[in-house]
């Protein structure tokens, strides 16, 4: 193998993966990073007391970090907890439910408490994994811009089964066809918000998210989400990976439609390739020539960003867990508000993630860190946003009426992340956490590949690019592009 001199721009969790792969694969790697500090959305903060994962909080497919571990040859270990219970459901008519780990135990509290026949939940999760077996390679593990991904037997396995895949129904529609109770679906069509996008309009294979959770498995760092961002950091280290925090991408440095390099604050560091984490409308606006930009792909619909508070209670409740969900009351209206109108919805579905209940050192004894998060549509205007102590009302009172308390007689202390802080602290674009959202049943196939078609030796990894937003795909992505290079470099 010839060793090569690559660079990567943004230090997120795609690009940390990027840097153990190519590192481990004999490259001199060189990871630029505009903030004082790695990981991206997935960072941590200390208020007072308390300690707080500041981005992604659900984790799954830990196989692909012990993967990671693996192929860098270090001995450190990353450890996880498996979950019993997925998440805790709360709607506002008083009716609680668990997800529970176990299919049997899920399937019989969903018919328990939702009225549903136990054998359609079995459906359901039958379904998304179908799903995955049929497509996860395809979709999630190779590019779909090269022409070797079609060609094998996987692919035409998925072809002549692709009947079973409902690409014509949306989410909503395929869950409303299997459940007869609206709170079912509603519980459903929530794997939709975990790349952005609206269950409405979203195609039904998007309930392969599911499947992650309820087959594969609901896990848990021991040290909190940031313990991913440190040990891929740690281990990317020990194996010569360099870092330049505070170093600022000014501009892709070109030369005869060829990648050579970067140009930031602090001068230019030469390269045979460039890897980007950057979110690709920034990376395309901001650091290339405008005669690359493709407009197509990046005119499209942007996914769904989000409203943090982050607050200290002093007070424990014990009847949330690690994975809380209280759902609107009307979760159709609300979608098409984020969506249809760009509008914030009055009534929104709040997700508490408390990493106290399973690390209790993240707040004091008797006390929670939660993490109160609602979705929010992208800040197009690219000017501070309005309506954060309107929404933080509204989800104050959503929260004192499901469970029955008054929240704010318990918070010590505070911080917020609105969409305008999300994009000047990560650059995402408008503040969307997934990139271009998933609603279009052709969405796979318009996410902007991993490799330049104009730009020879330019390639990209990332929640905006394919295979898309969320840490396990973040993760592939690396894996996709580390491959791309080993196959042209070996």
């Amino acid at each position: 193998m010839q060793q090569k001199n690559i660079i990567i721009i943004g230090s997120g969790v795609a690009g940390l993966a990027a840097a153990v792969r190519l590192s481990a694969a004999g490259h001199k790697v060189a990871v630029l990073e505009a903030n004082g500090y790695v990981g991206g959305k997935l960072t941590v903060q200390h208020l007072g007391r308390y300690r707080f994962d500041m981005g992604p909080s659900v984790f799954t497919l830990p196989a692909l970090i012990e993967e990671l571990t693996r192929i860098s040859g270090s001995r450190r270990k990353f450890e996880y907890l498996s979950l019993d219970k997925i998440c805790n459901y709360f709607y506002e008519d008083g009716t609680r439910l668990t997800a529970y780990t176990d299919k049997t135990r899920f399937a019989e509290e969903v018919a328990a408490k939702l009225g549903e026949d136990k054998q359609s939940v079995y459906d359901q999760l039958k379904y998304s994994a179908t799903a995955y077996e049929l497509t996860s390679e395809i979709f999630m593990e190779r590019s779909l811009h090269r022409l070797s991904t079609f060609l094998n037997l996987k692919t035409a396995k998925a072809i002549l089964n692709i009947g079973k895949l409902k690409m014509s129904k949306t989410m909503n529609e395929l869950n409303s066809a299997r459940f007869k109770n609206k709170k079912t679906v509603q519980l459903f069509n929530r794997f939709a918000t975990y790349n952005g996008s609206d269950p409405y309009q979203a195609p039904a294979i998007i309930n392969i998210i599911a499947h992650l959770e309820h087959n594969i498995g609901a896990f848990a760092p021991k040290g909190g989400m940031y313990d991913i961002t440190r040990h891929l950091y740690e281990i990317s280290l020990e194996l010569g990976a360099v870092y330049h925090l505070n170093t600022k991408v000014k501009q892709v440095k070109t030369l005869n439609d060829k990648a050579v390099g970067v140009i930031t604050e602090q001068g230019e560091f030469p390269a045979d390739i460039v890897v980007s984490d950057v979110d690709i409308k920034q990376l395309y606006t901001k650091l290339l020539d405008k005669r690359y930009y493709p407009e197509k792909i990046l005119s499209q619909e942007k996914s769904l960003s989000a409203l943090i508070f982050y607050w200290g209670i002093k007070k424990e409740f014990k009847e949330l867990g690690l994975h809380n969900i209280l759902f609107s009351a009307n979760g159709e209206e609300e979608f098409k508000t984020m969506f249809g109108e760009k509008k914030p919805y009055h009534d929104p579905t709040t997700y508490i993630n408390i990493t106290s209940k399973v690390t209790p050192g993240d707040a004091p004894e008797g006390c929670e860190n939660w993490f109160v998060m609602a979705n929010m549509p992208h800040n197009s205007s690219g000017e501070p946003v309005q309506y954060v102590q309107e929404m933080r009302k509204h989800i104050i009172a959503k929260i004192n009426r499901v469970l029955k308390t008054d929240i704010e007689a318990f918070i010590e202390v505070e911080d917020v992340l609105d969409p305008y802080l999300i994009e000047q602290r990560t650059g995402s674009s408008g503040g969307s956490l997934y990139g271009n959202s998933s609603n279009n049943k052709y969405a796979a196939f318009l996410r902007h590949a991993n490799s330049s078609s104009r730009i020879k030796d330019l390639y990209f990894c990332g929640g905006s690019v394919h295979p898309g937003g969320g840490i396990p795909l973040g993760l592939l992505s690396a894996k996709i592009v580390s491959e791309m290079i080993a196959g042209k470099t070996s």
